[in-house]
């Protein structure tokens, strides 16, 4: 059903832009309709294949329609949105009829040039982006605890075990005391989840490693991505909490989303953290969701991922009517909140404006009162 809803979106998306690029003059001359209708029927062609045929298989050939179909329906949303501006300023053409095409032929130059940006962005490394949080109630000893967060690596058909040991080089490097995983950690389809597992062992950390799951880990197709991460050495919280270390509690929740549309009912963020010992509290959830309730239980700081930071402009403008926290600190009471943009992609290879990230968080001991 997603897939059809997406193919008659996309199909959508492609014939507004074939609508509007085919009178349009870029660099003073018209590009032929044959020549349009050759691009976008390959195009479409290529998507349909990618979603009923070839996504969800192994090998380099399904990889490789998946990166041309992701890729260019990010490229064609955004020529869409250039040409769209266009349309709006110009009354679709009523307002300016002769200047309407080469304004056209503009704003499909600087889709172009938005999406060239957004592809290098998507696969460039990761920045390490440091945040540092007082905790209520933290040992004295604890201070100065780092916490290196890692999100939405998406491991797969498209991110493959070289990217891993590059991302697992920069966590090594922060030499952190924790390492956290924020869920969606494999894609659920692809390269098989144990091919990640050499990569994913040699991560260690003096505190533990400690991960919840994500939407994806969450789907049916996800097979062994969950065992792998307990196979990996992580300690995968499952709707509860640990001791870090006296006076210092991790908590996880498994992902609000997939639950919300499984129709499940329950408290999850209550659960996980009833009858924890006194001292901080950090709580783990993919989802950005219940941190109201989290900092009215006394959480300190919350650590959630999901929303890639909306990964390619617009559709950040979009997701904050389902997601308020979409990236970065928040204050939600008396907690810190921090959504990670993640750590890789999902769908196009391509980011924009915000490269992806990996946090480190260092850890400091709240004064008395």
């Amino acid at each position: 059903m997603f897939m059809t809803i997406l193919l008659a979106a996309v199909t959508l998306l492609q014939g507004y832009v074939l609508w509007r690029v085919a009178g349009a003059r870029i660099l003073g001359r018209r590009i032929p309709i044959w020549a349009l209708l050759a691009g976008v029927g390959a195009l479409w062609t290529i998507f349909l294949i990618d979603a009923f045929a070839a996504h969800g298989a192994a090998g380099p050939l399904a990889a490789g329609l998946e990166l041309v179909a992701m890729d260019s329906l990010a490229v064609v949303f955004l020529l869409a949105v250039c040409l769209l501006a266009v349309d709006v300023v110009t009354g679709f053409g009523w307002f300016a009829p002769r200047r309407a095409p080469a304004l056209r032929g503009l704003a499909v130059l600087a889709g172009l040039a938005l999406a060239a940006v957004a592809i290098v962005q998507g696969v460039r490394a990761p920045v390490v982006v440091d945040y540092e949080v007082r905790l209520a109630g933290l040992p004295a000893e604890c201070d100065g605890t780092v916490v290196v967060a890692v999100s939405d690596t998406h491991l797969g058909s498209l991110i493959g075990p070289r990217w891993l040991d590059a991302r697992v080089a920069q966590v090594e490097a922060i030499r952190p005391n924790m390492i956290v995983l924020l869920g969606d950690i494999t894609e659920g389809h692809g390269a098989a989840a144990e091919s990640f597992l050499p990569g994913l062992r040699r991560l260690s950390a003096p505190l533990g490693m400690w991960a919840v799951t994500g939407n994806h880990e969450s789907f049916r197709r996800a097979g062994r991505g969950p065992d792998v991460l307990a196979e990996a050495g992580f300690e995968v919280l499952h709707d509860r909490w640990a001791e870090v270390r006296p006076g210092l509690v991790v908590a996880g929740v498994d992902d609000l989303t997939s639950r919300r549309r499984a129709g499940l009912g329950g408290d999850p963020v209550a659960k996980a953290l009833v009858g924890r010992p006194p001292g901080a509290t950090i709580l783990l959830s993919h989802t950005p969701w219940q941190a109201e309730e989290a900092a009215r239980l006394g959480v300190g700081l919350m650590l959630s991922a999901h929303t890639h930071g909306g990964q390619v402009w617009p559709f950040d403008l979009l997701e904050k009517w389902l997601y308020p926290l979409m990236a970065g600190r928040y204050r939600v009471g008396g907690m810190t909140a921090i959504v990670c943009r993640g750590t890789g992609t999902w769908g196009p290879r391509m980011r924009l404006w915000r490269p992806s990230e990996i946090l480190r968080i260092t850890l400091r001991a709240a004064p008395p009162g």
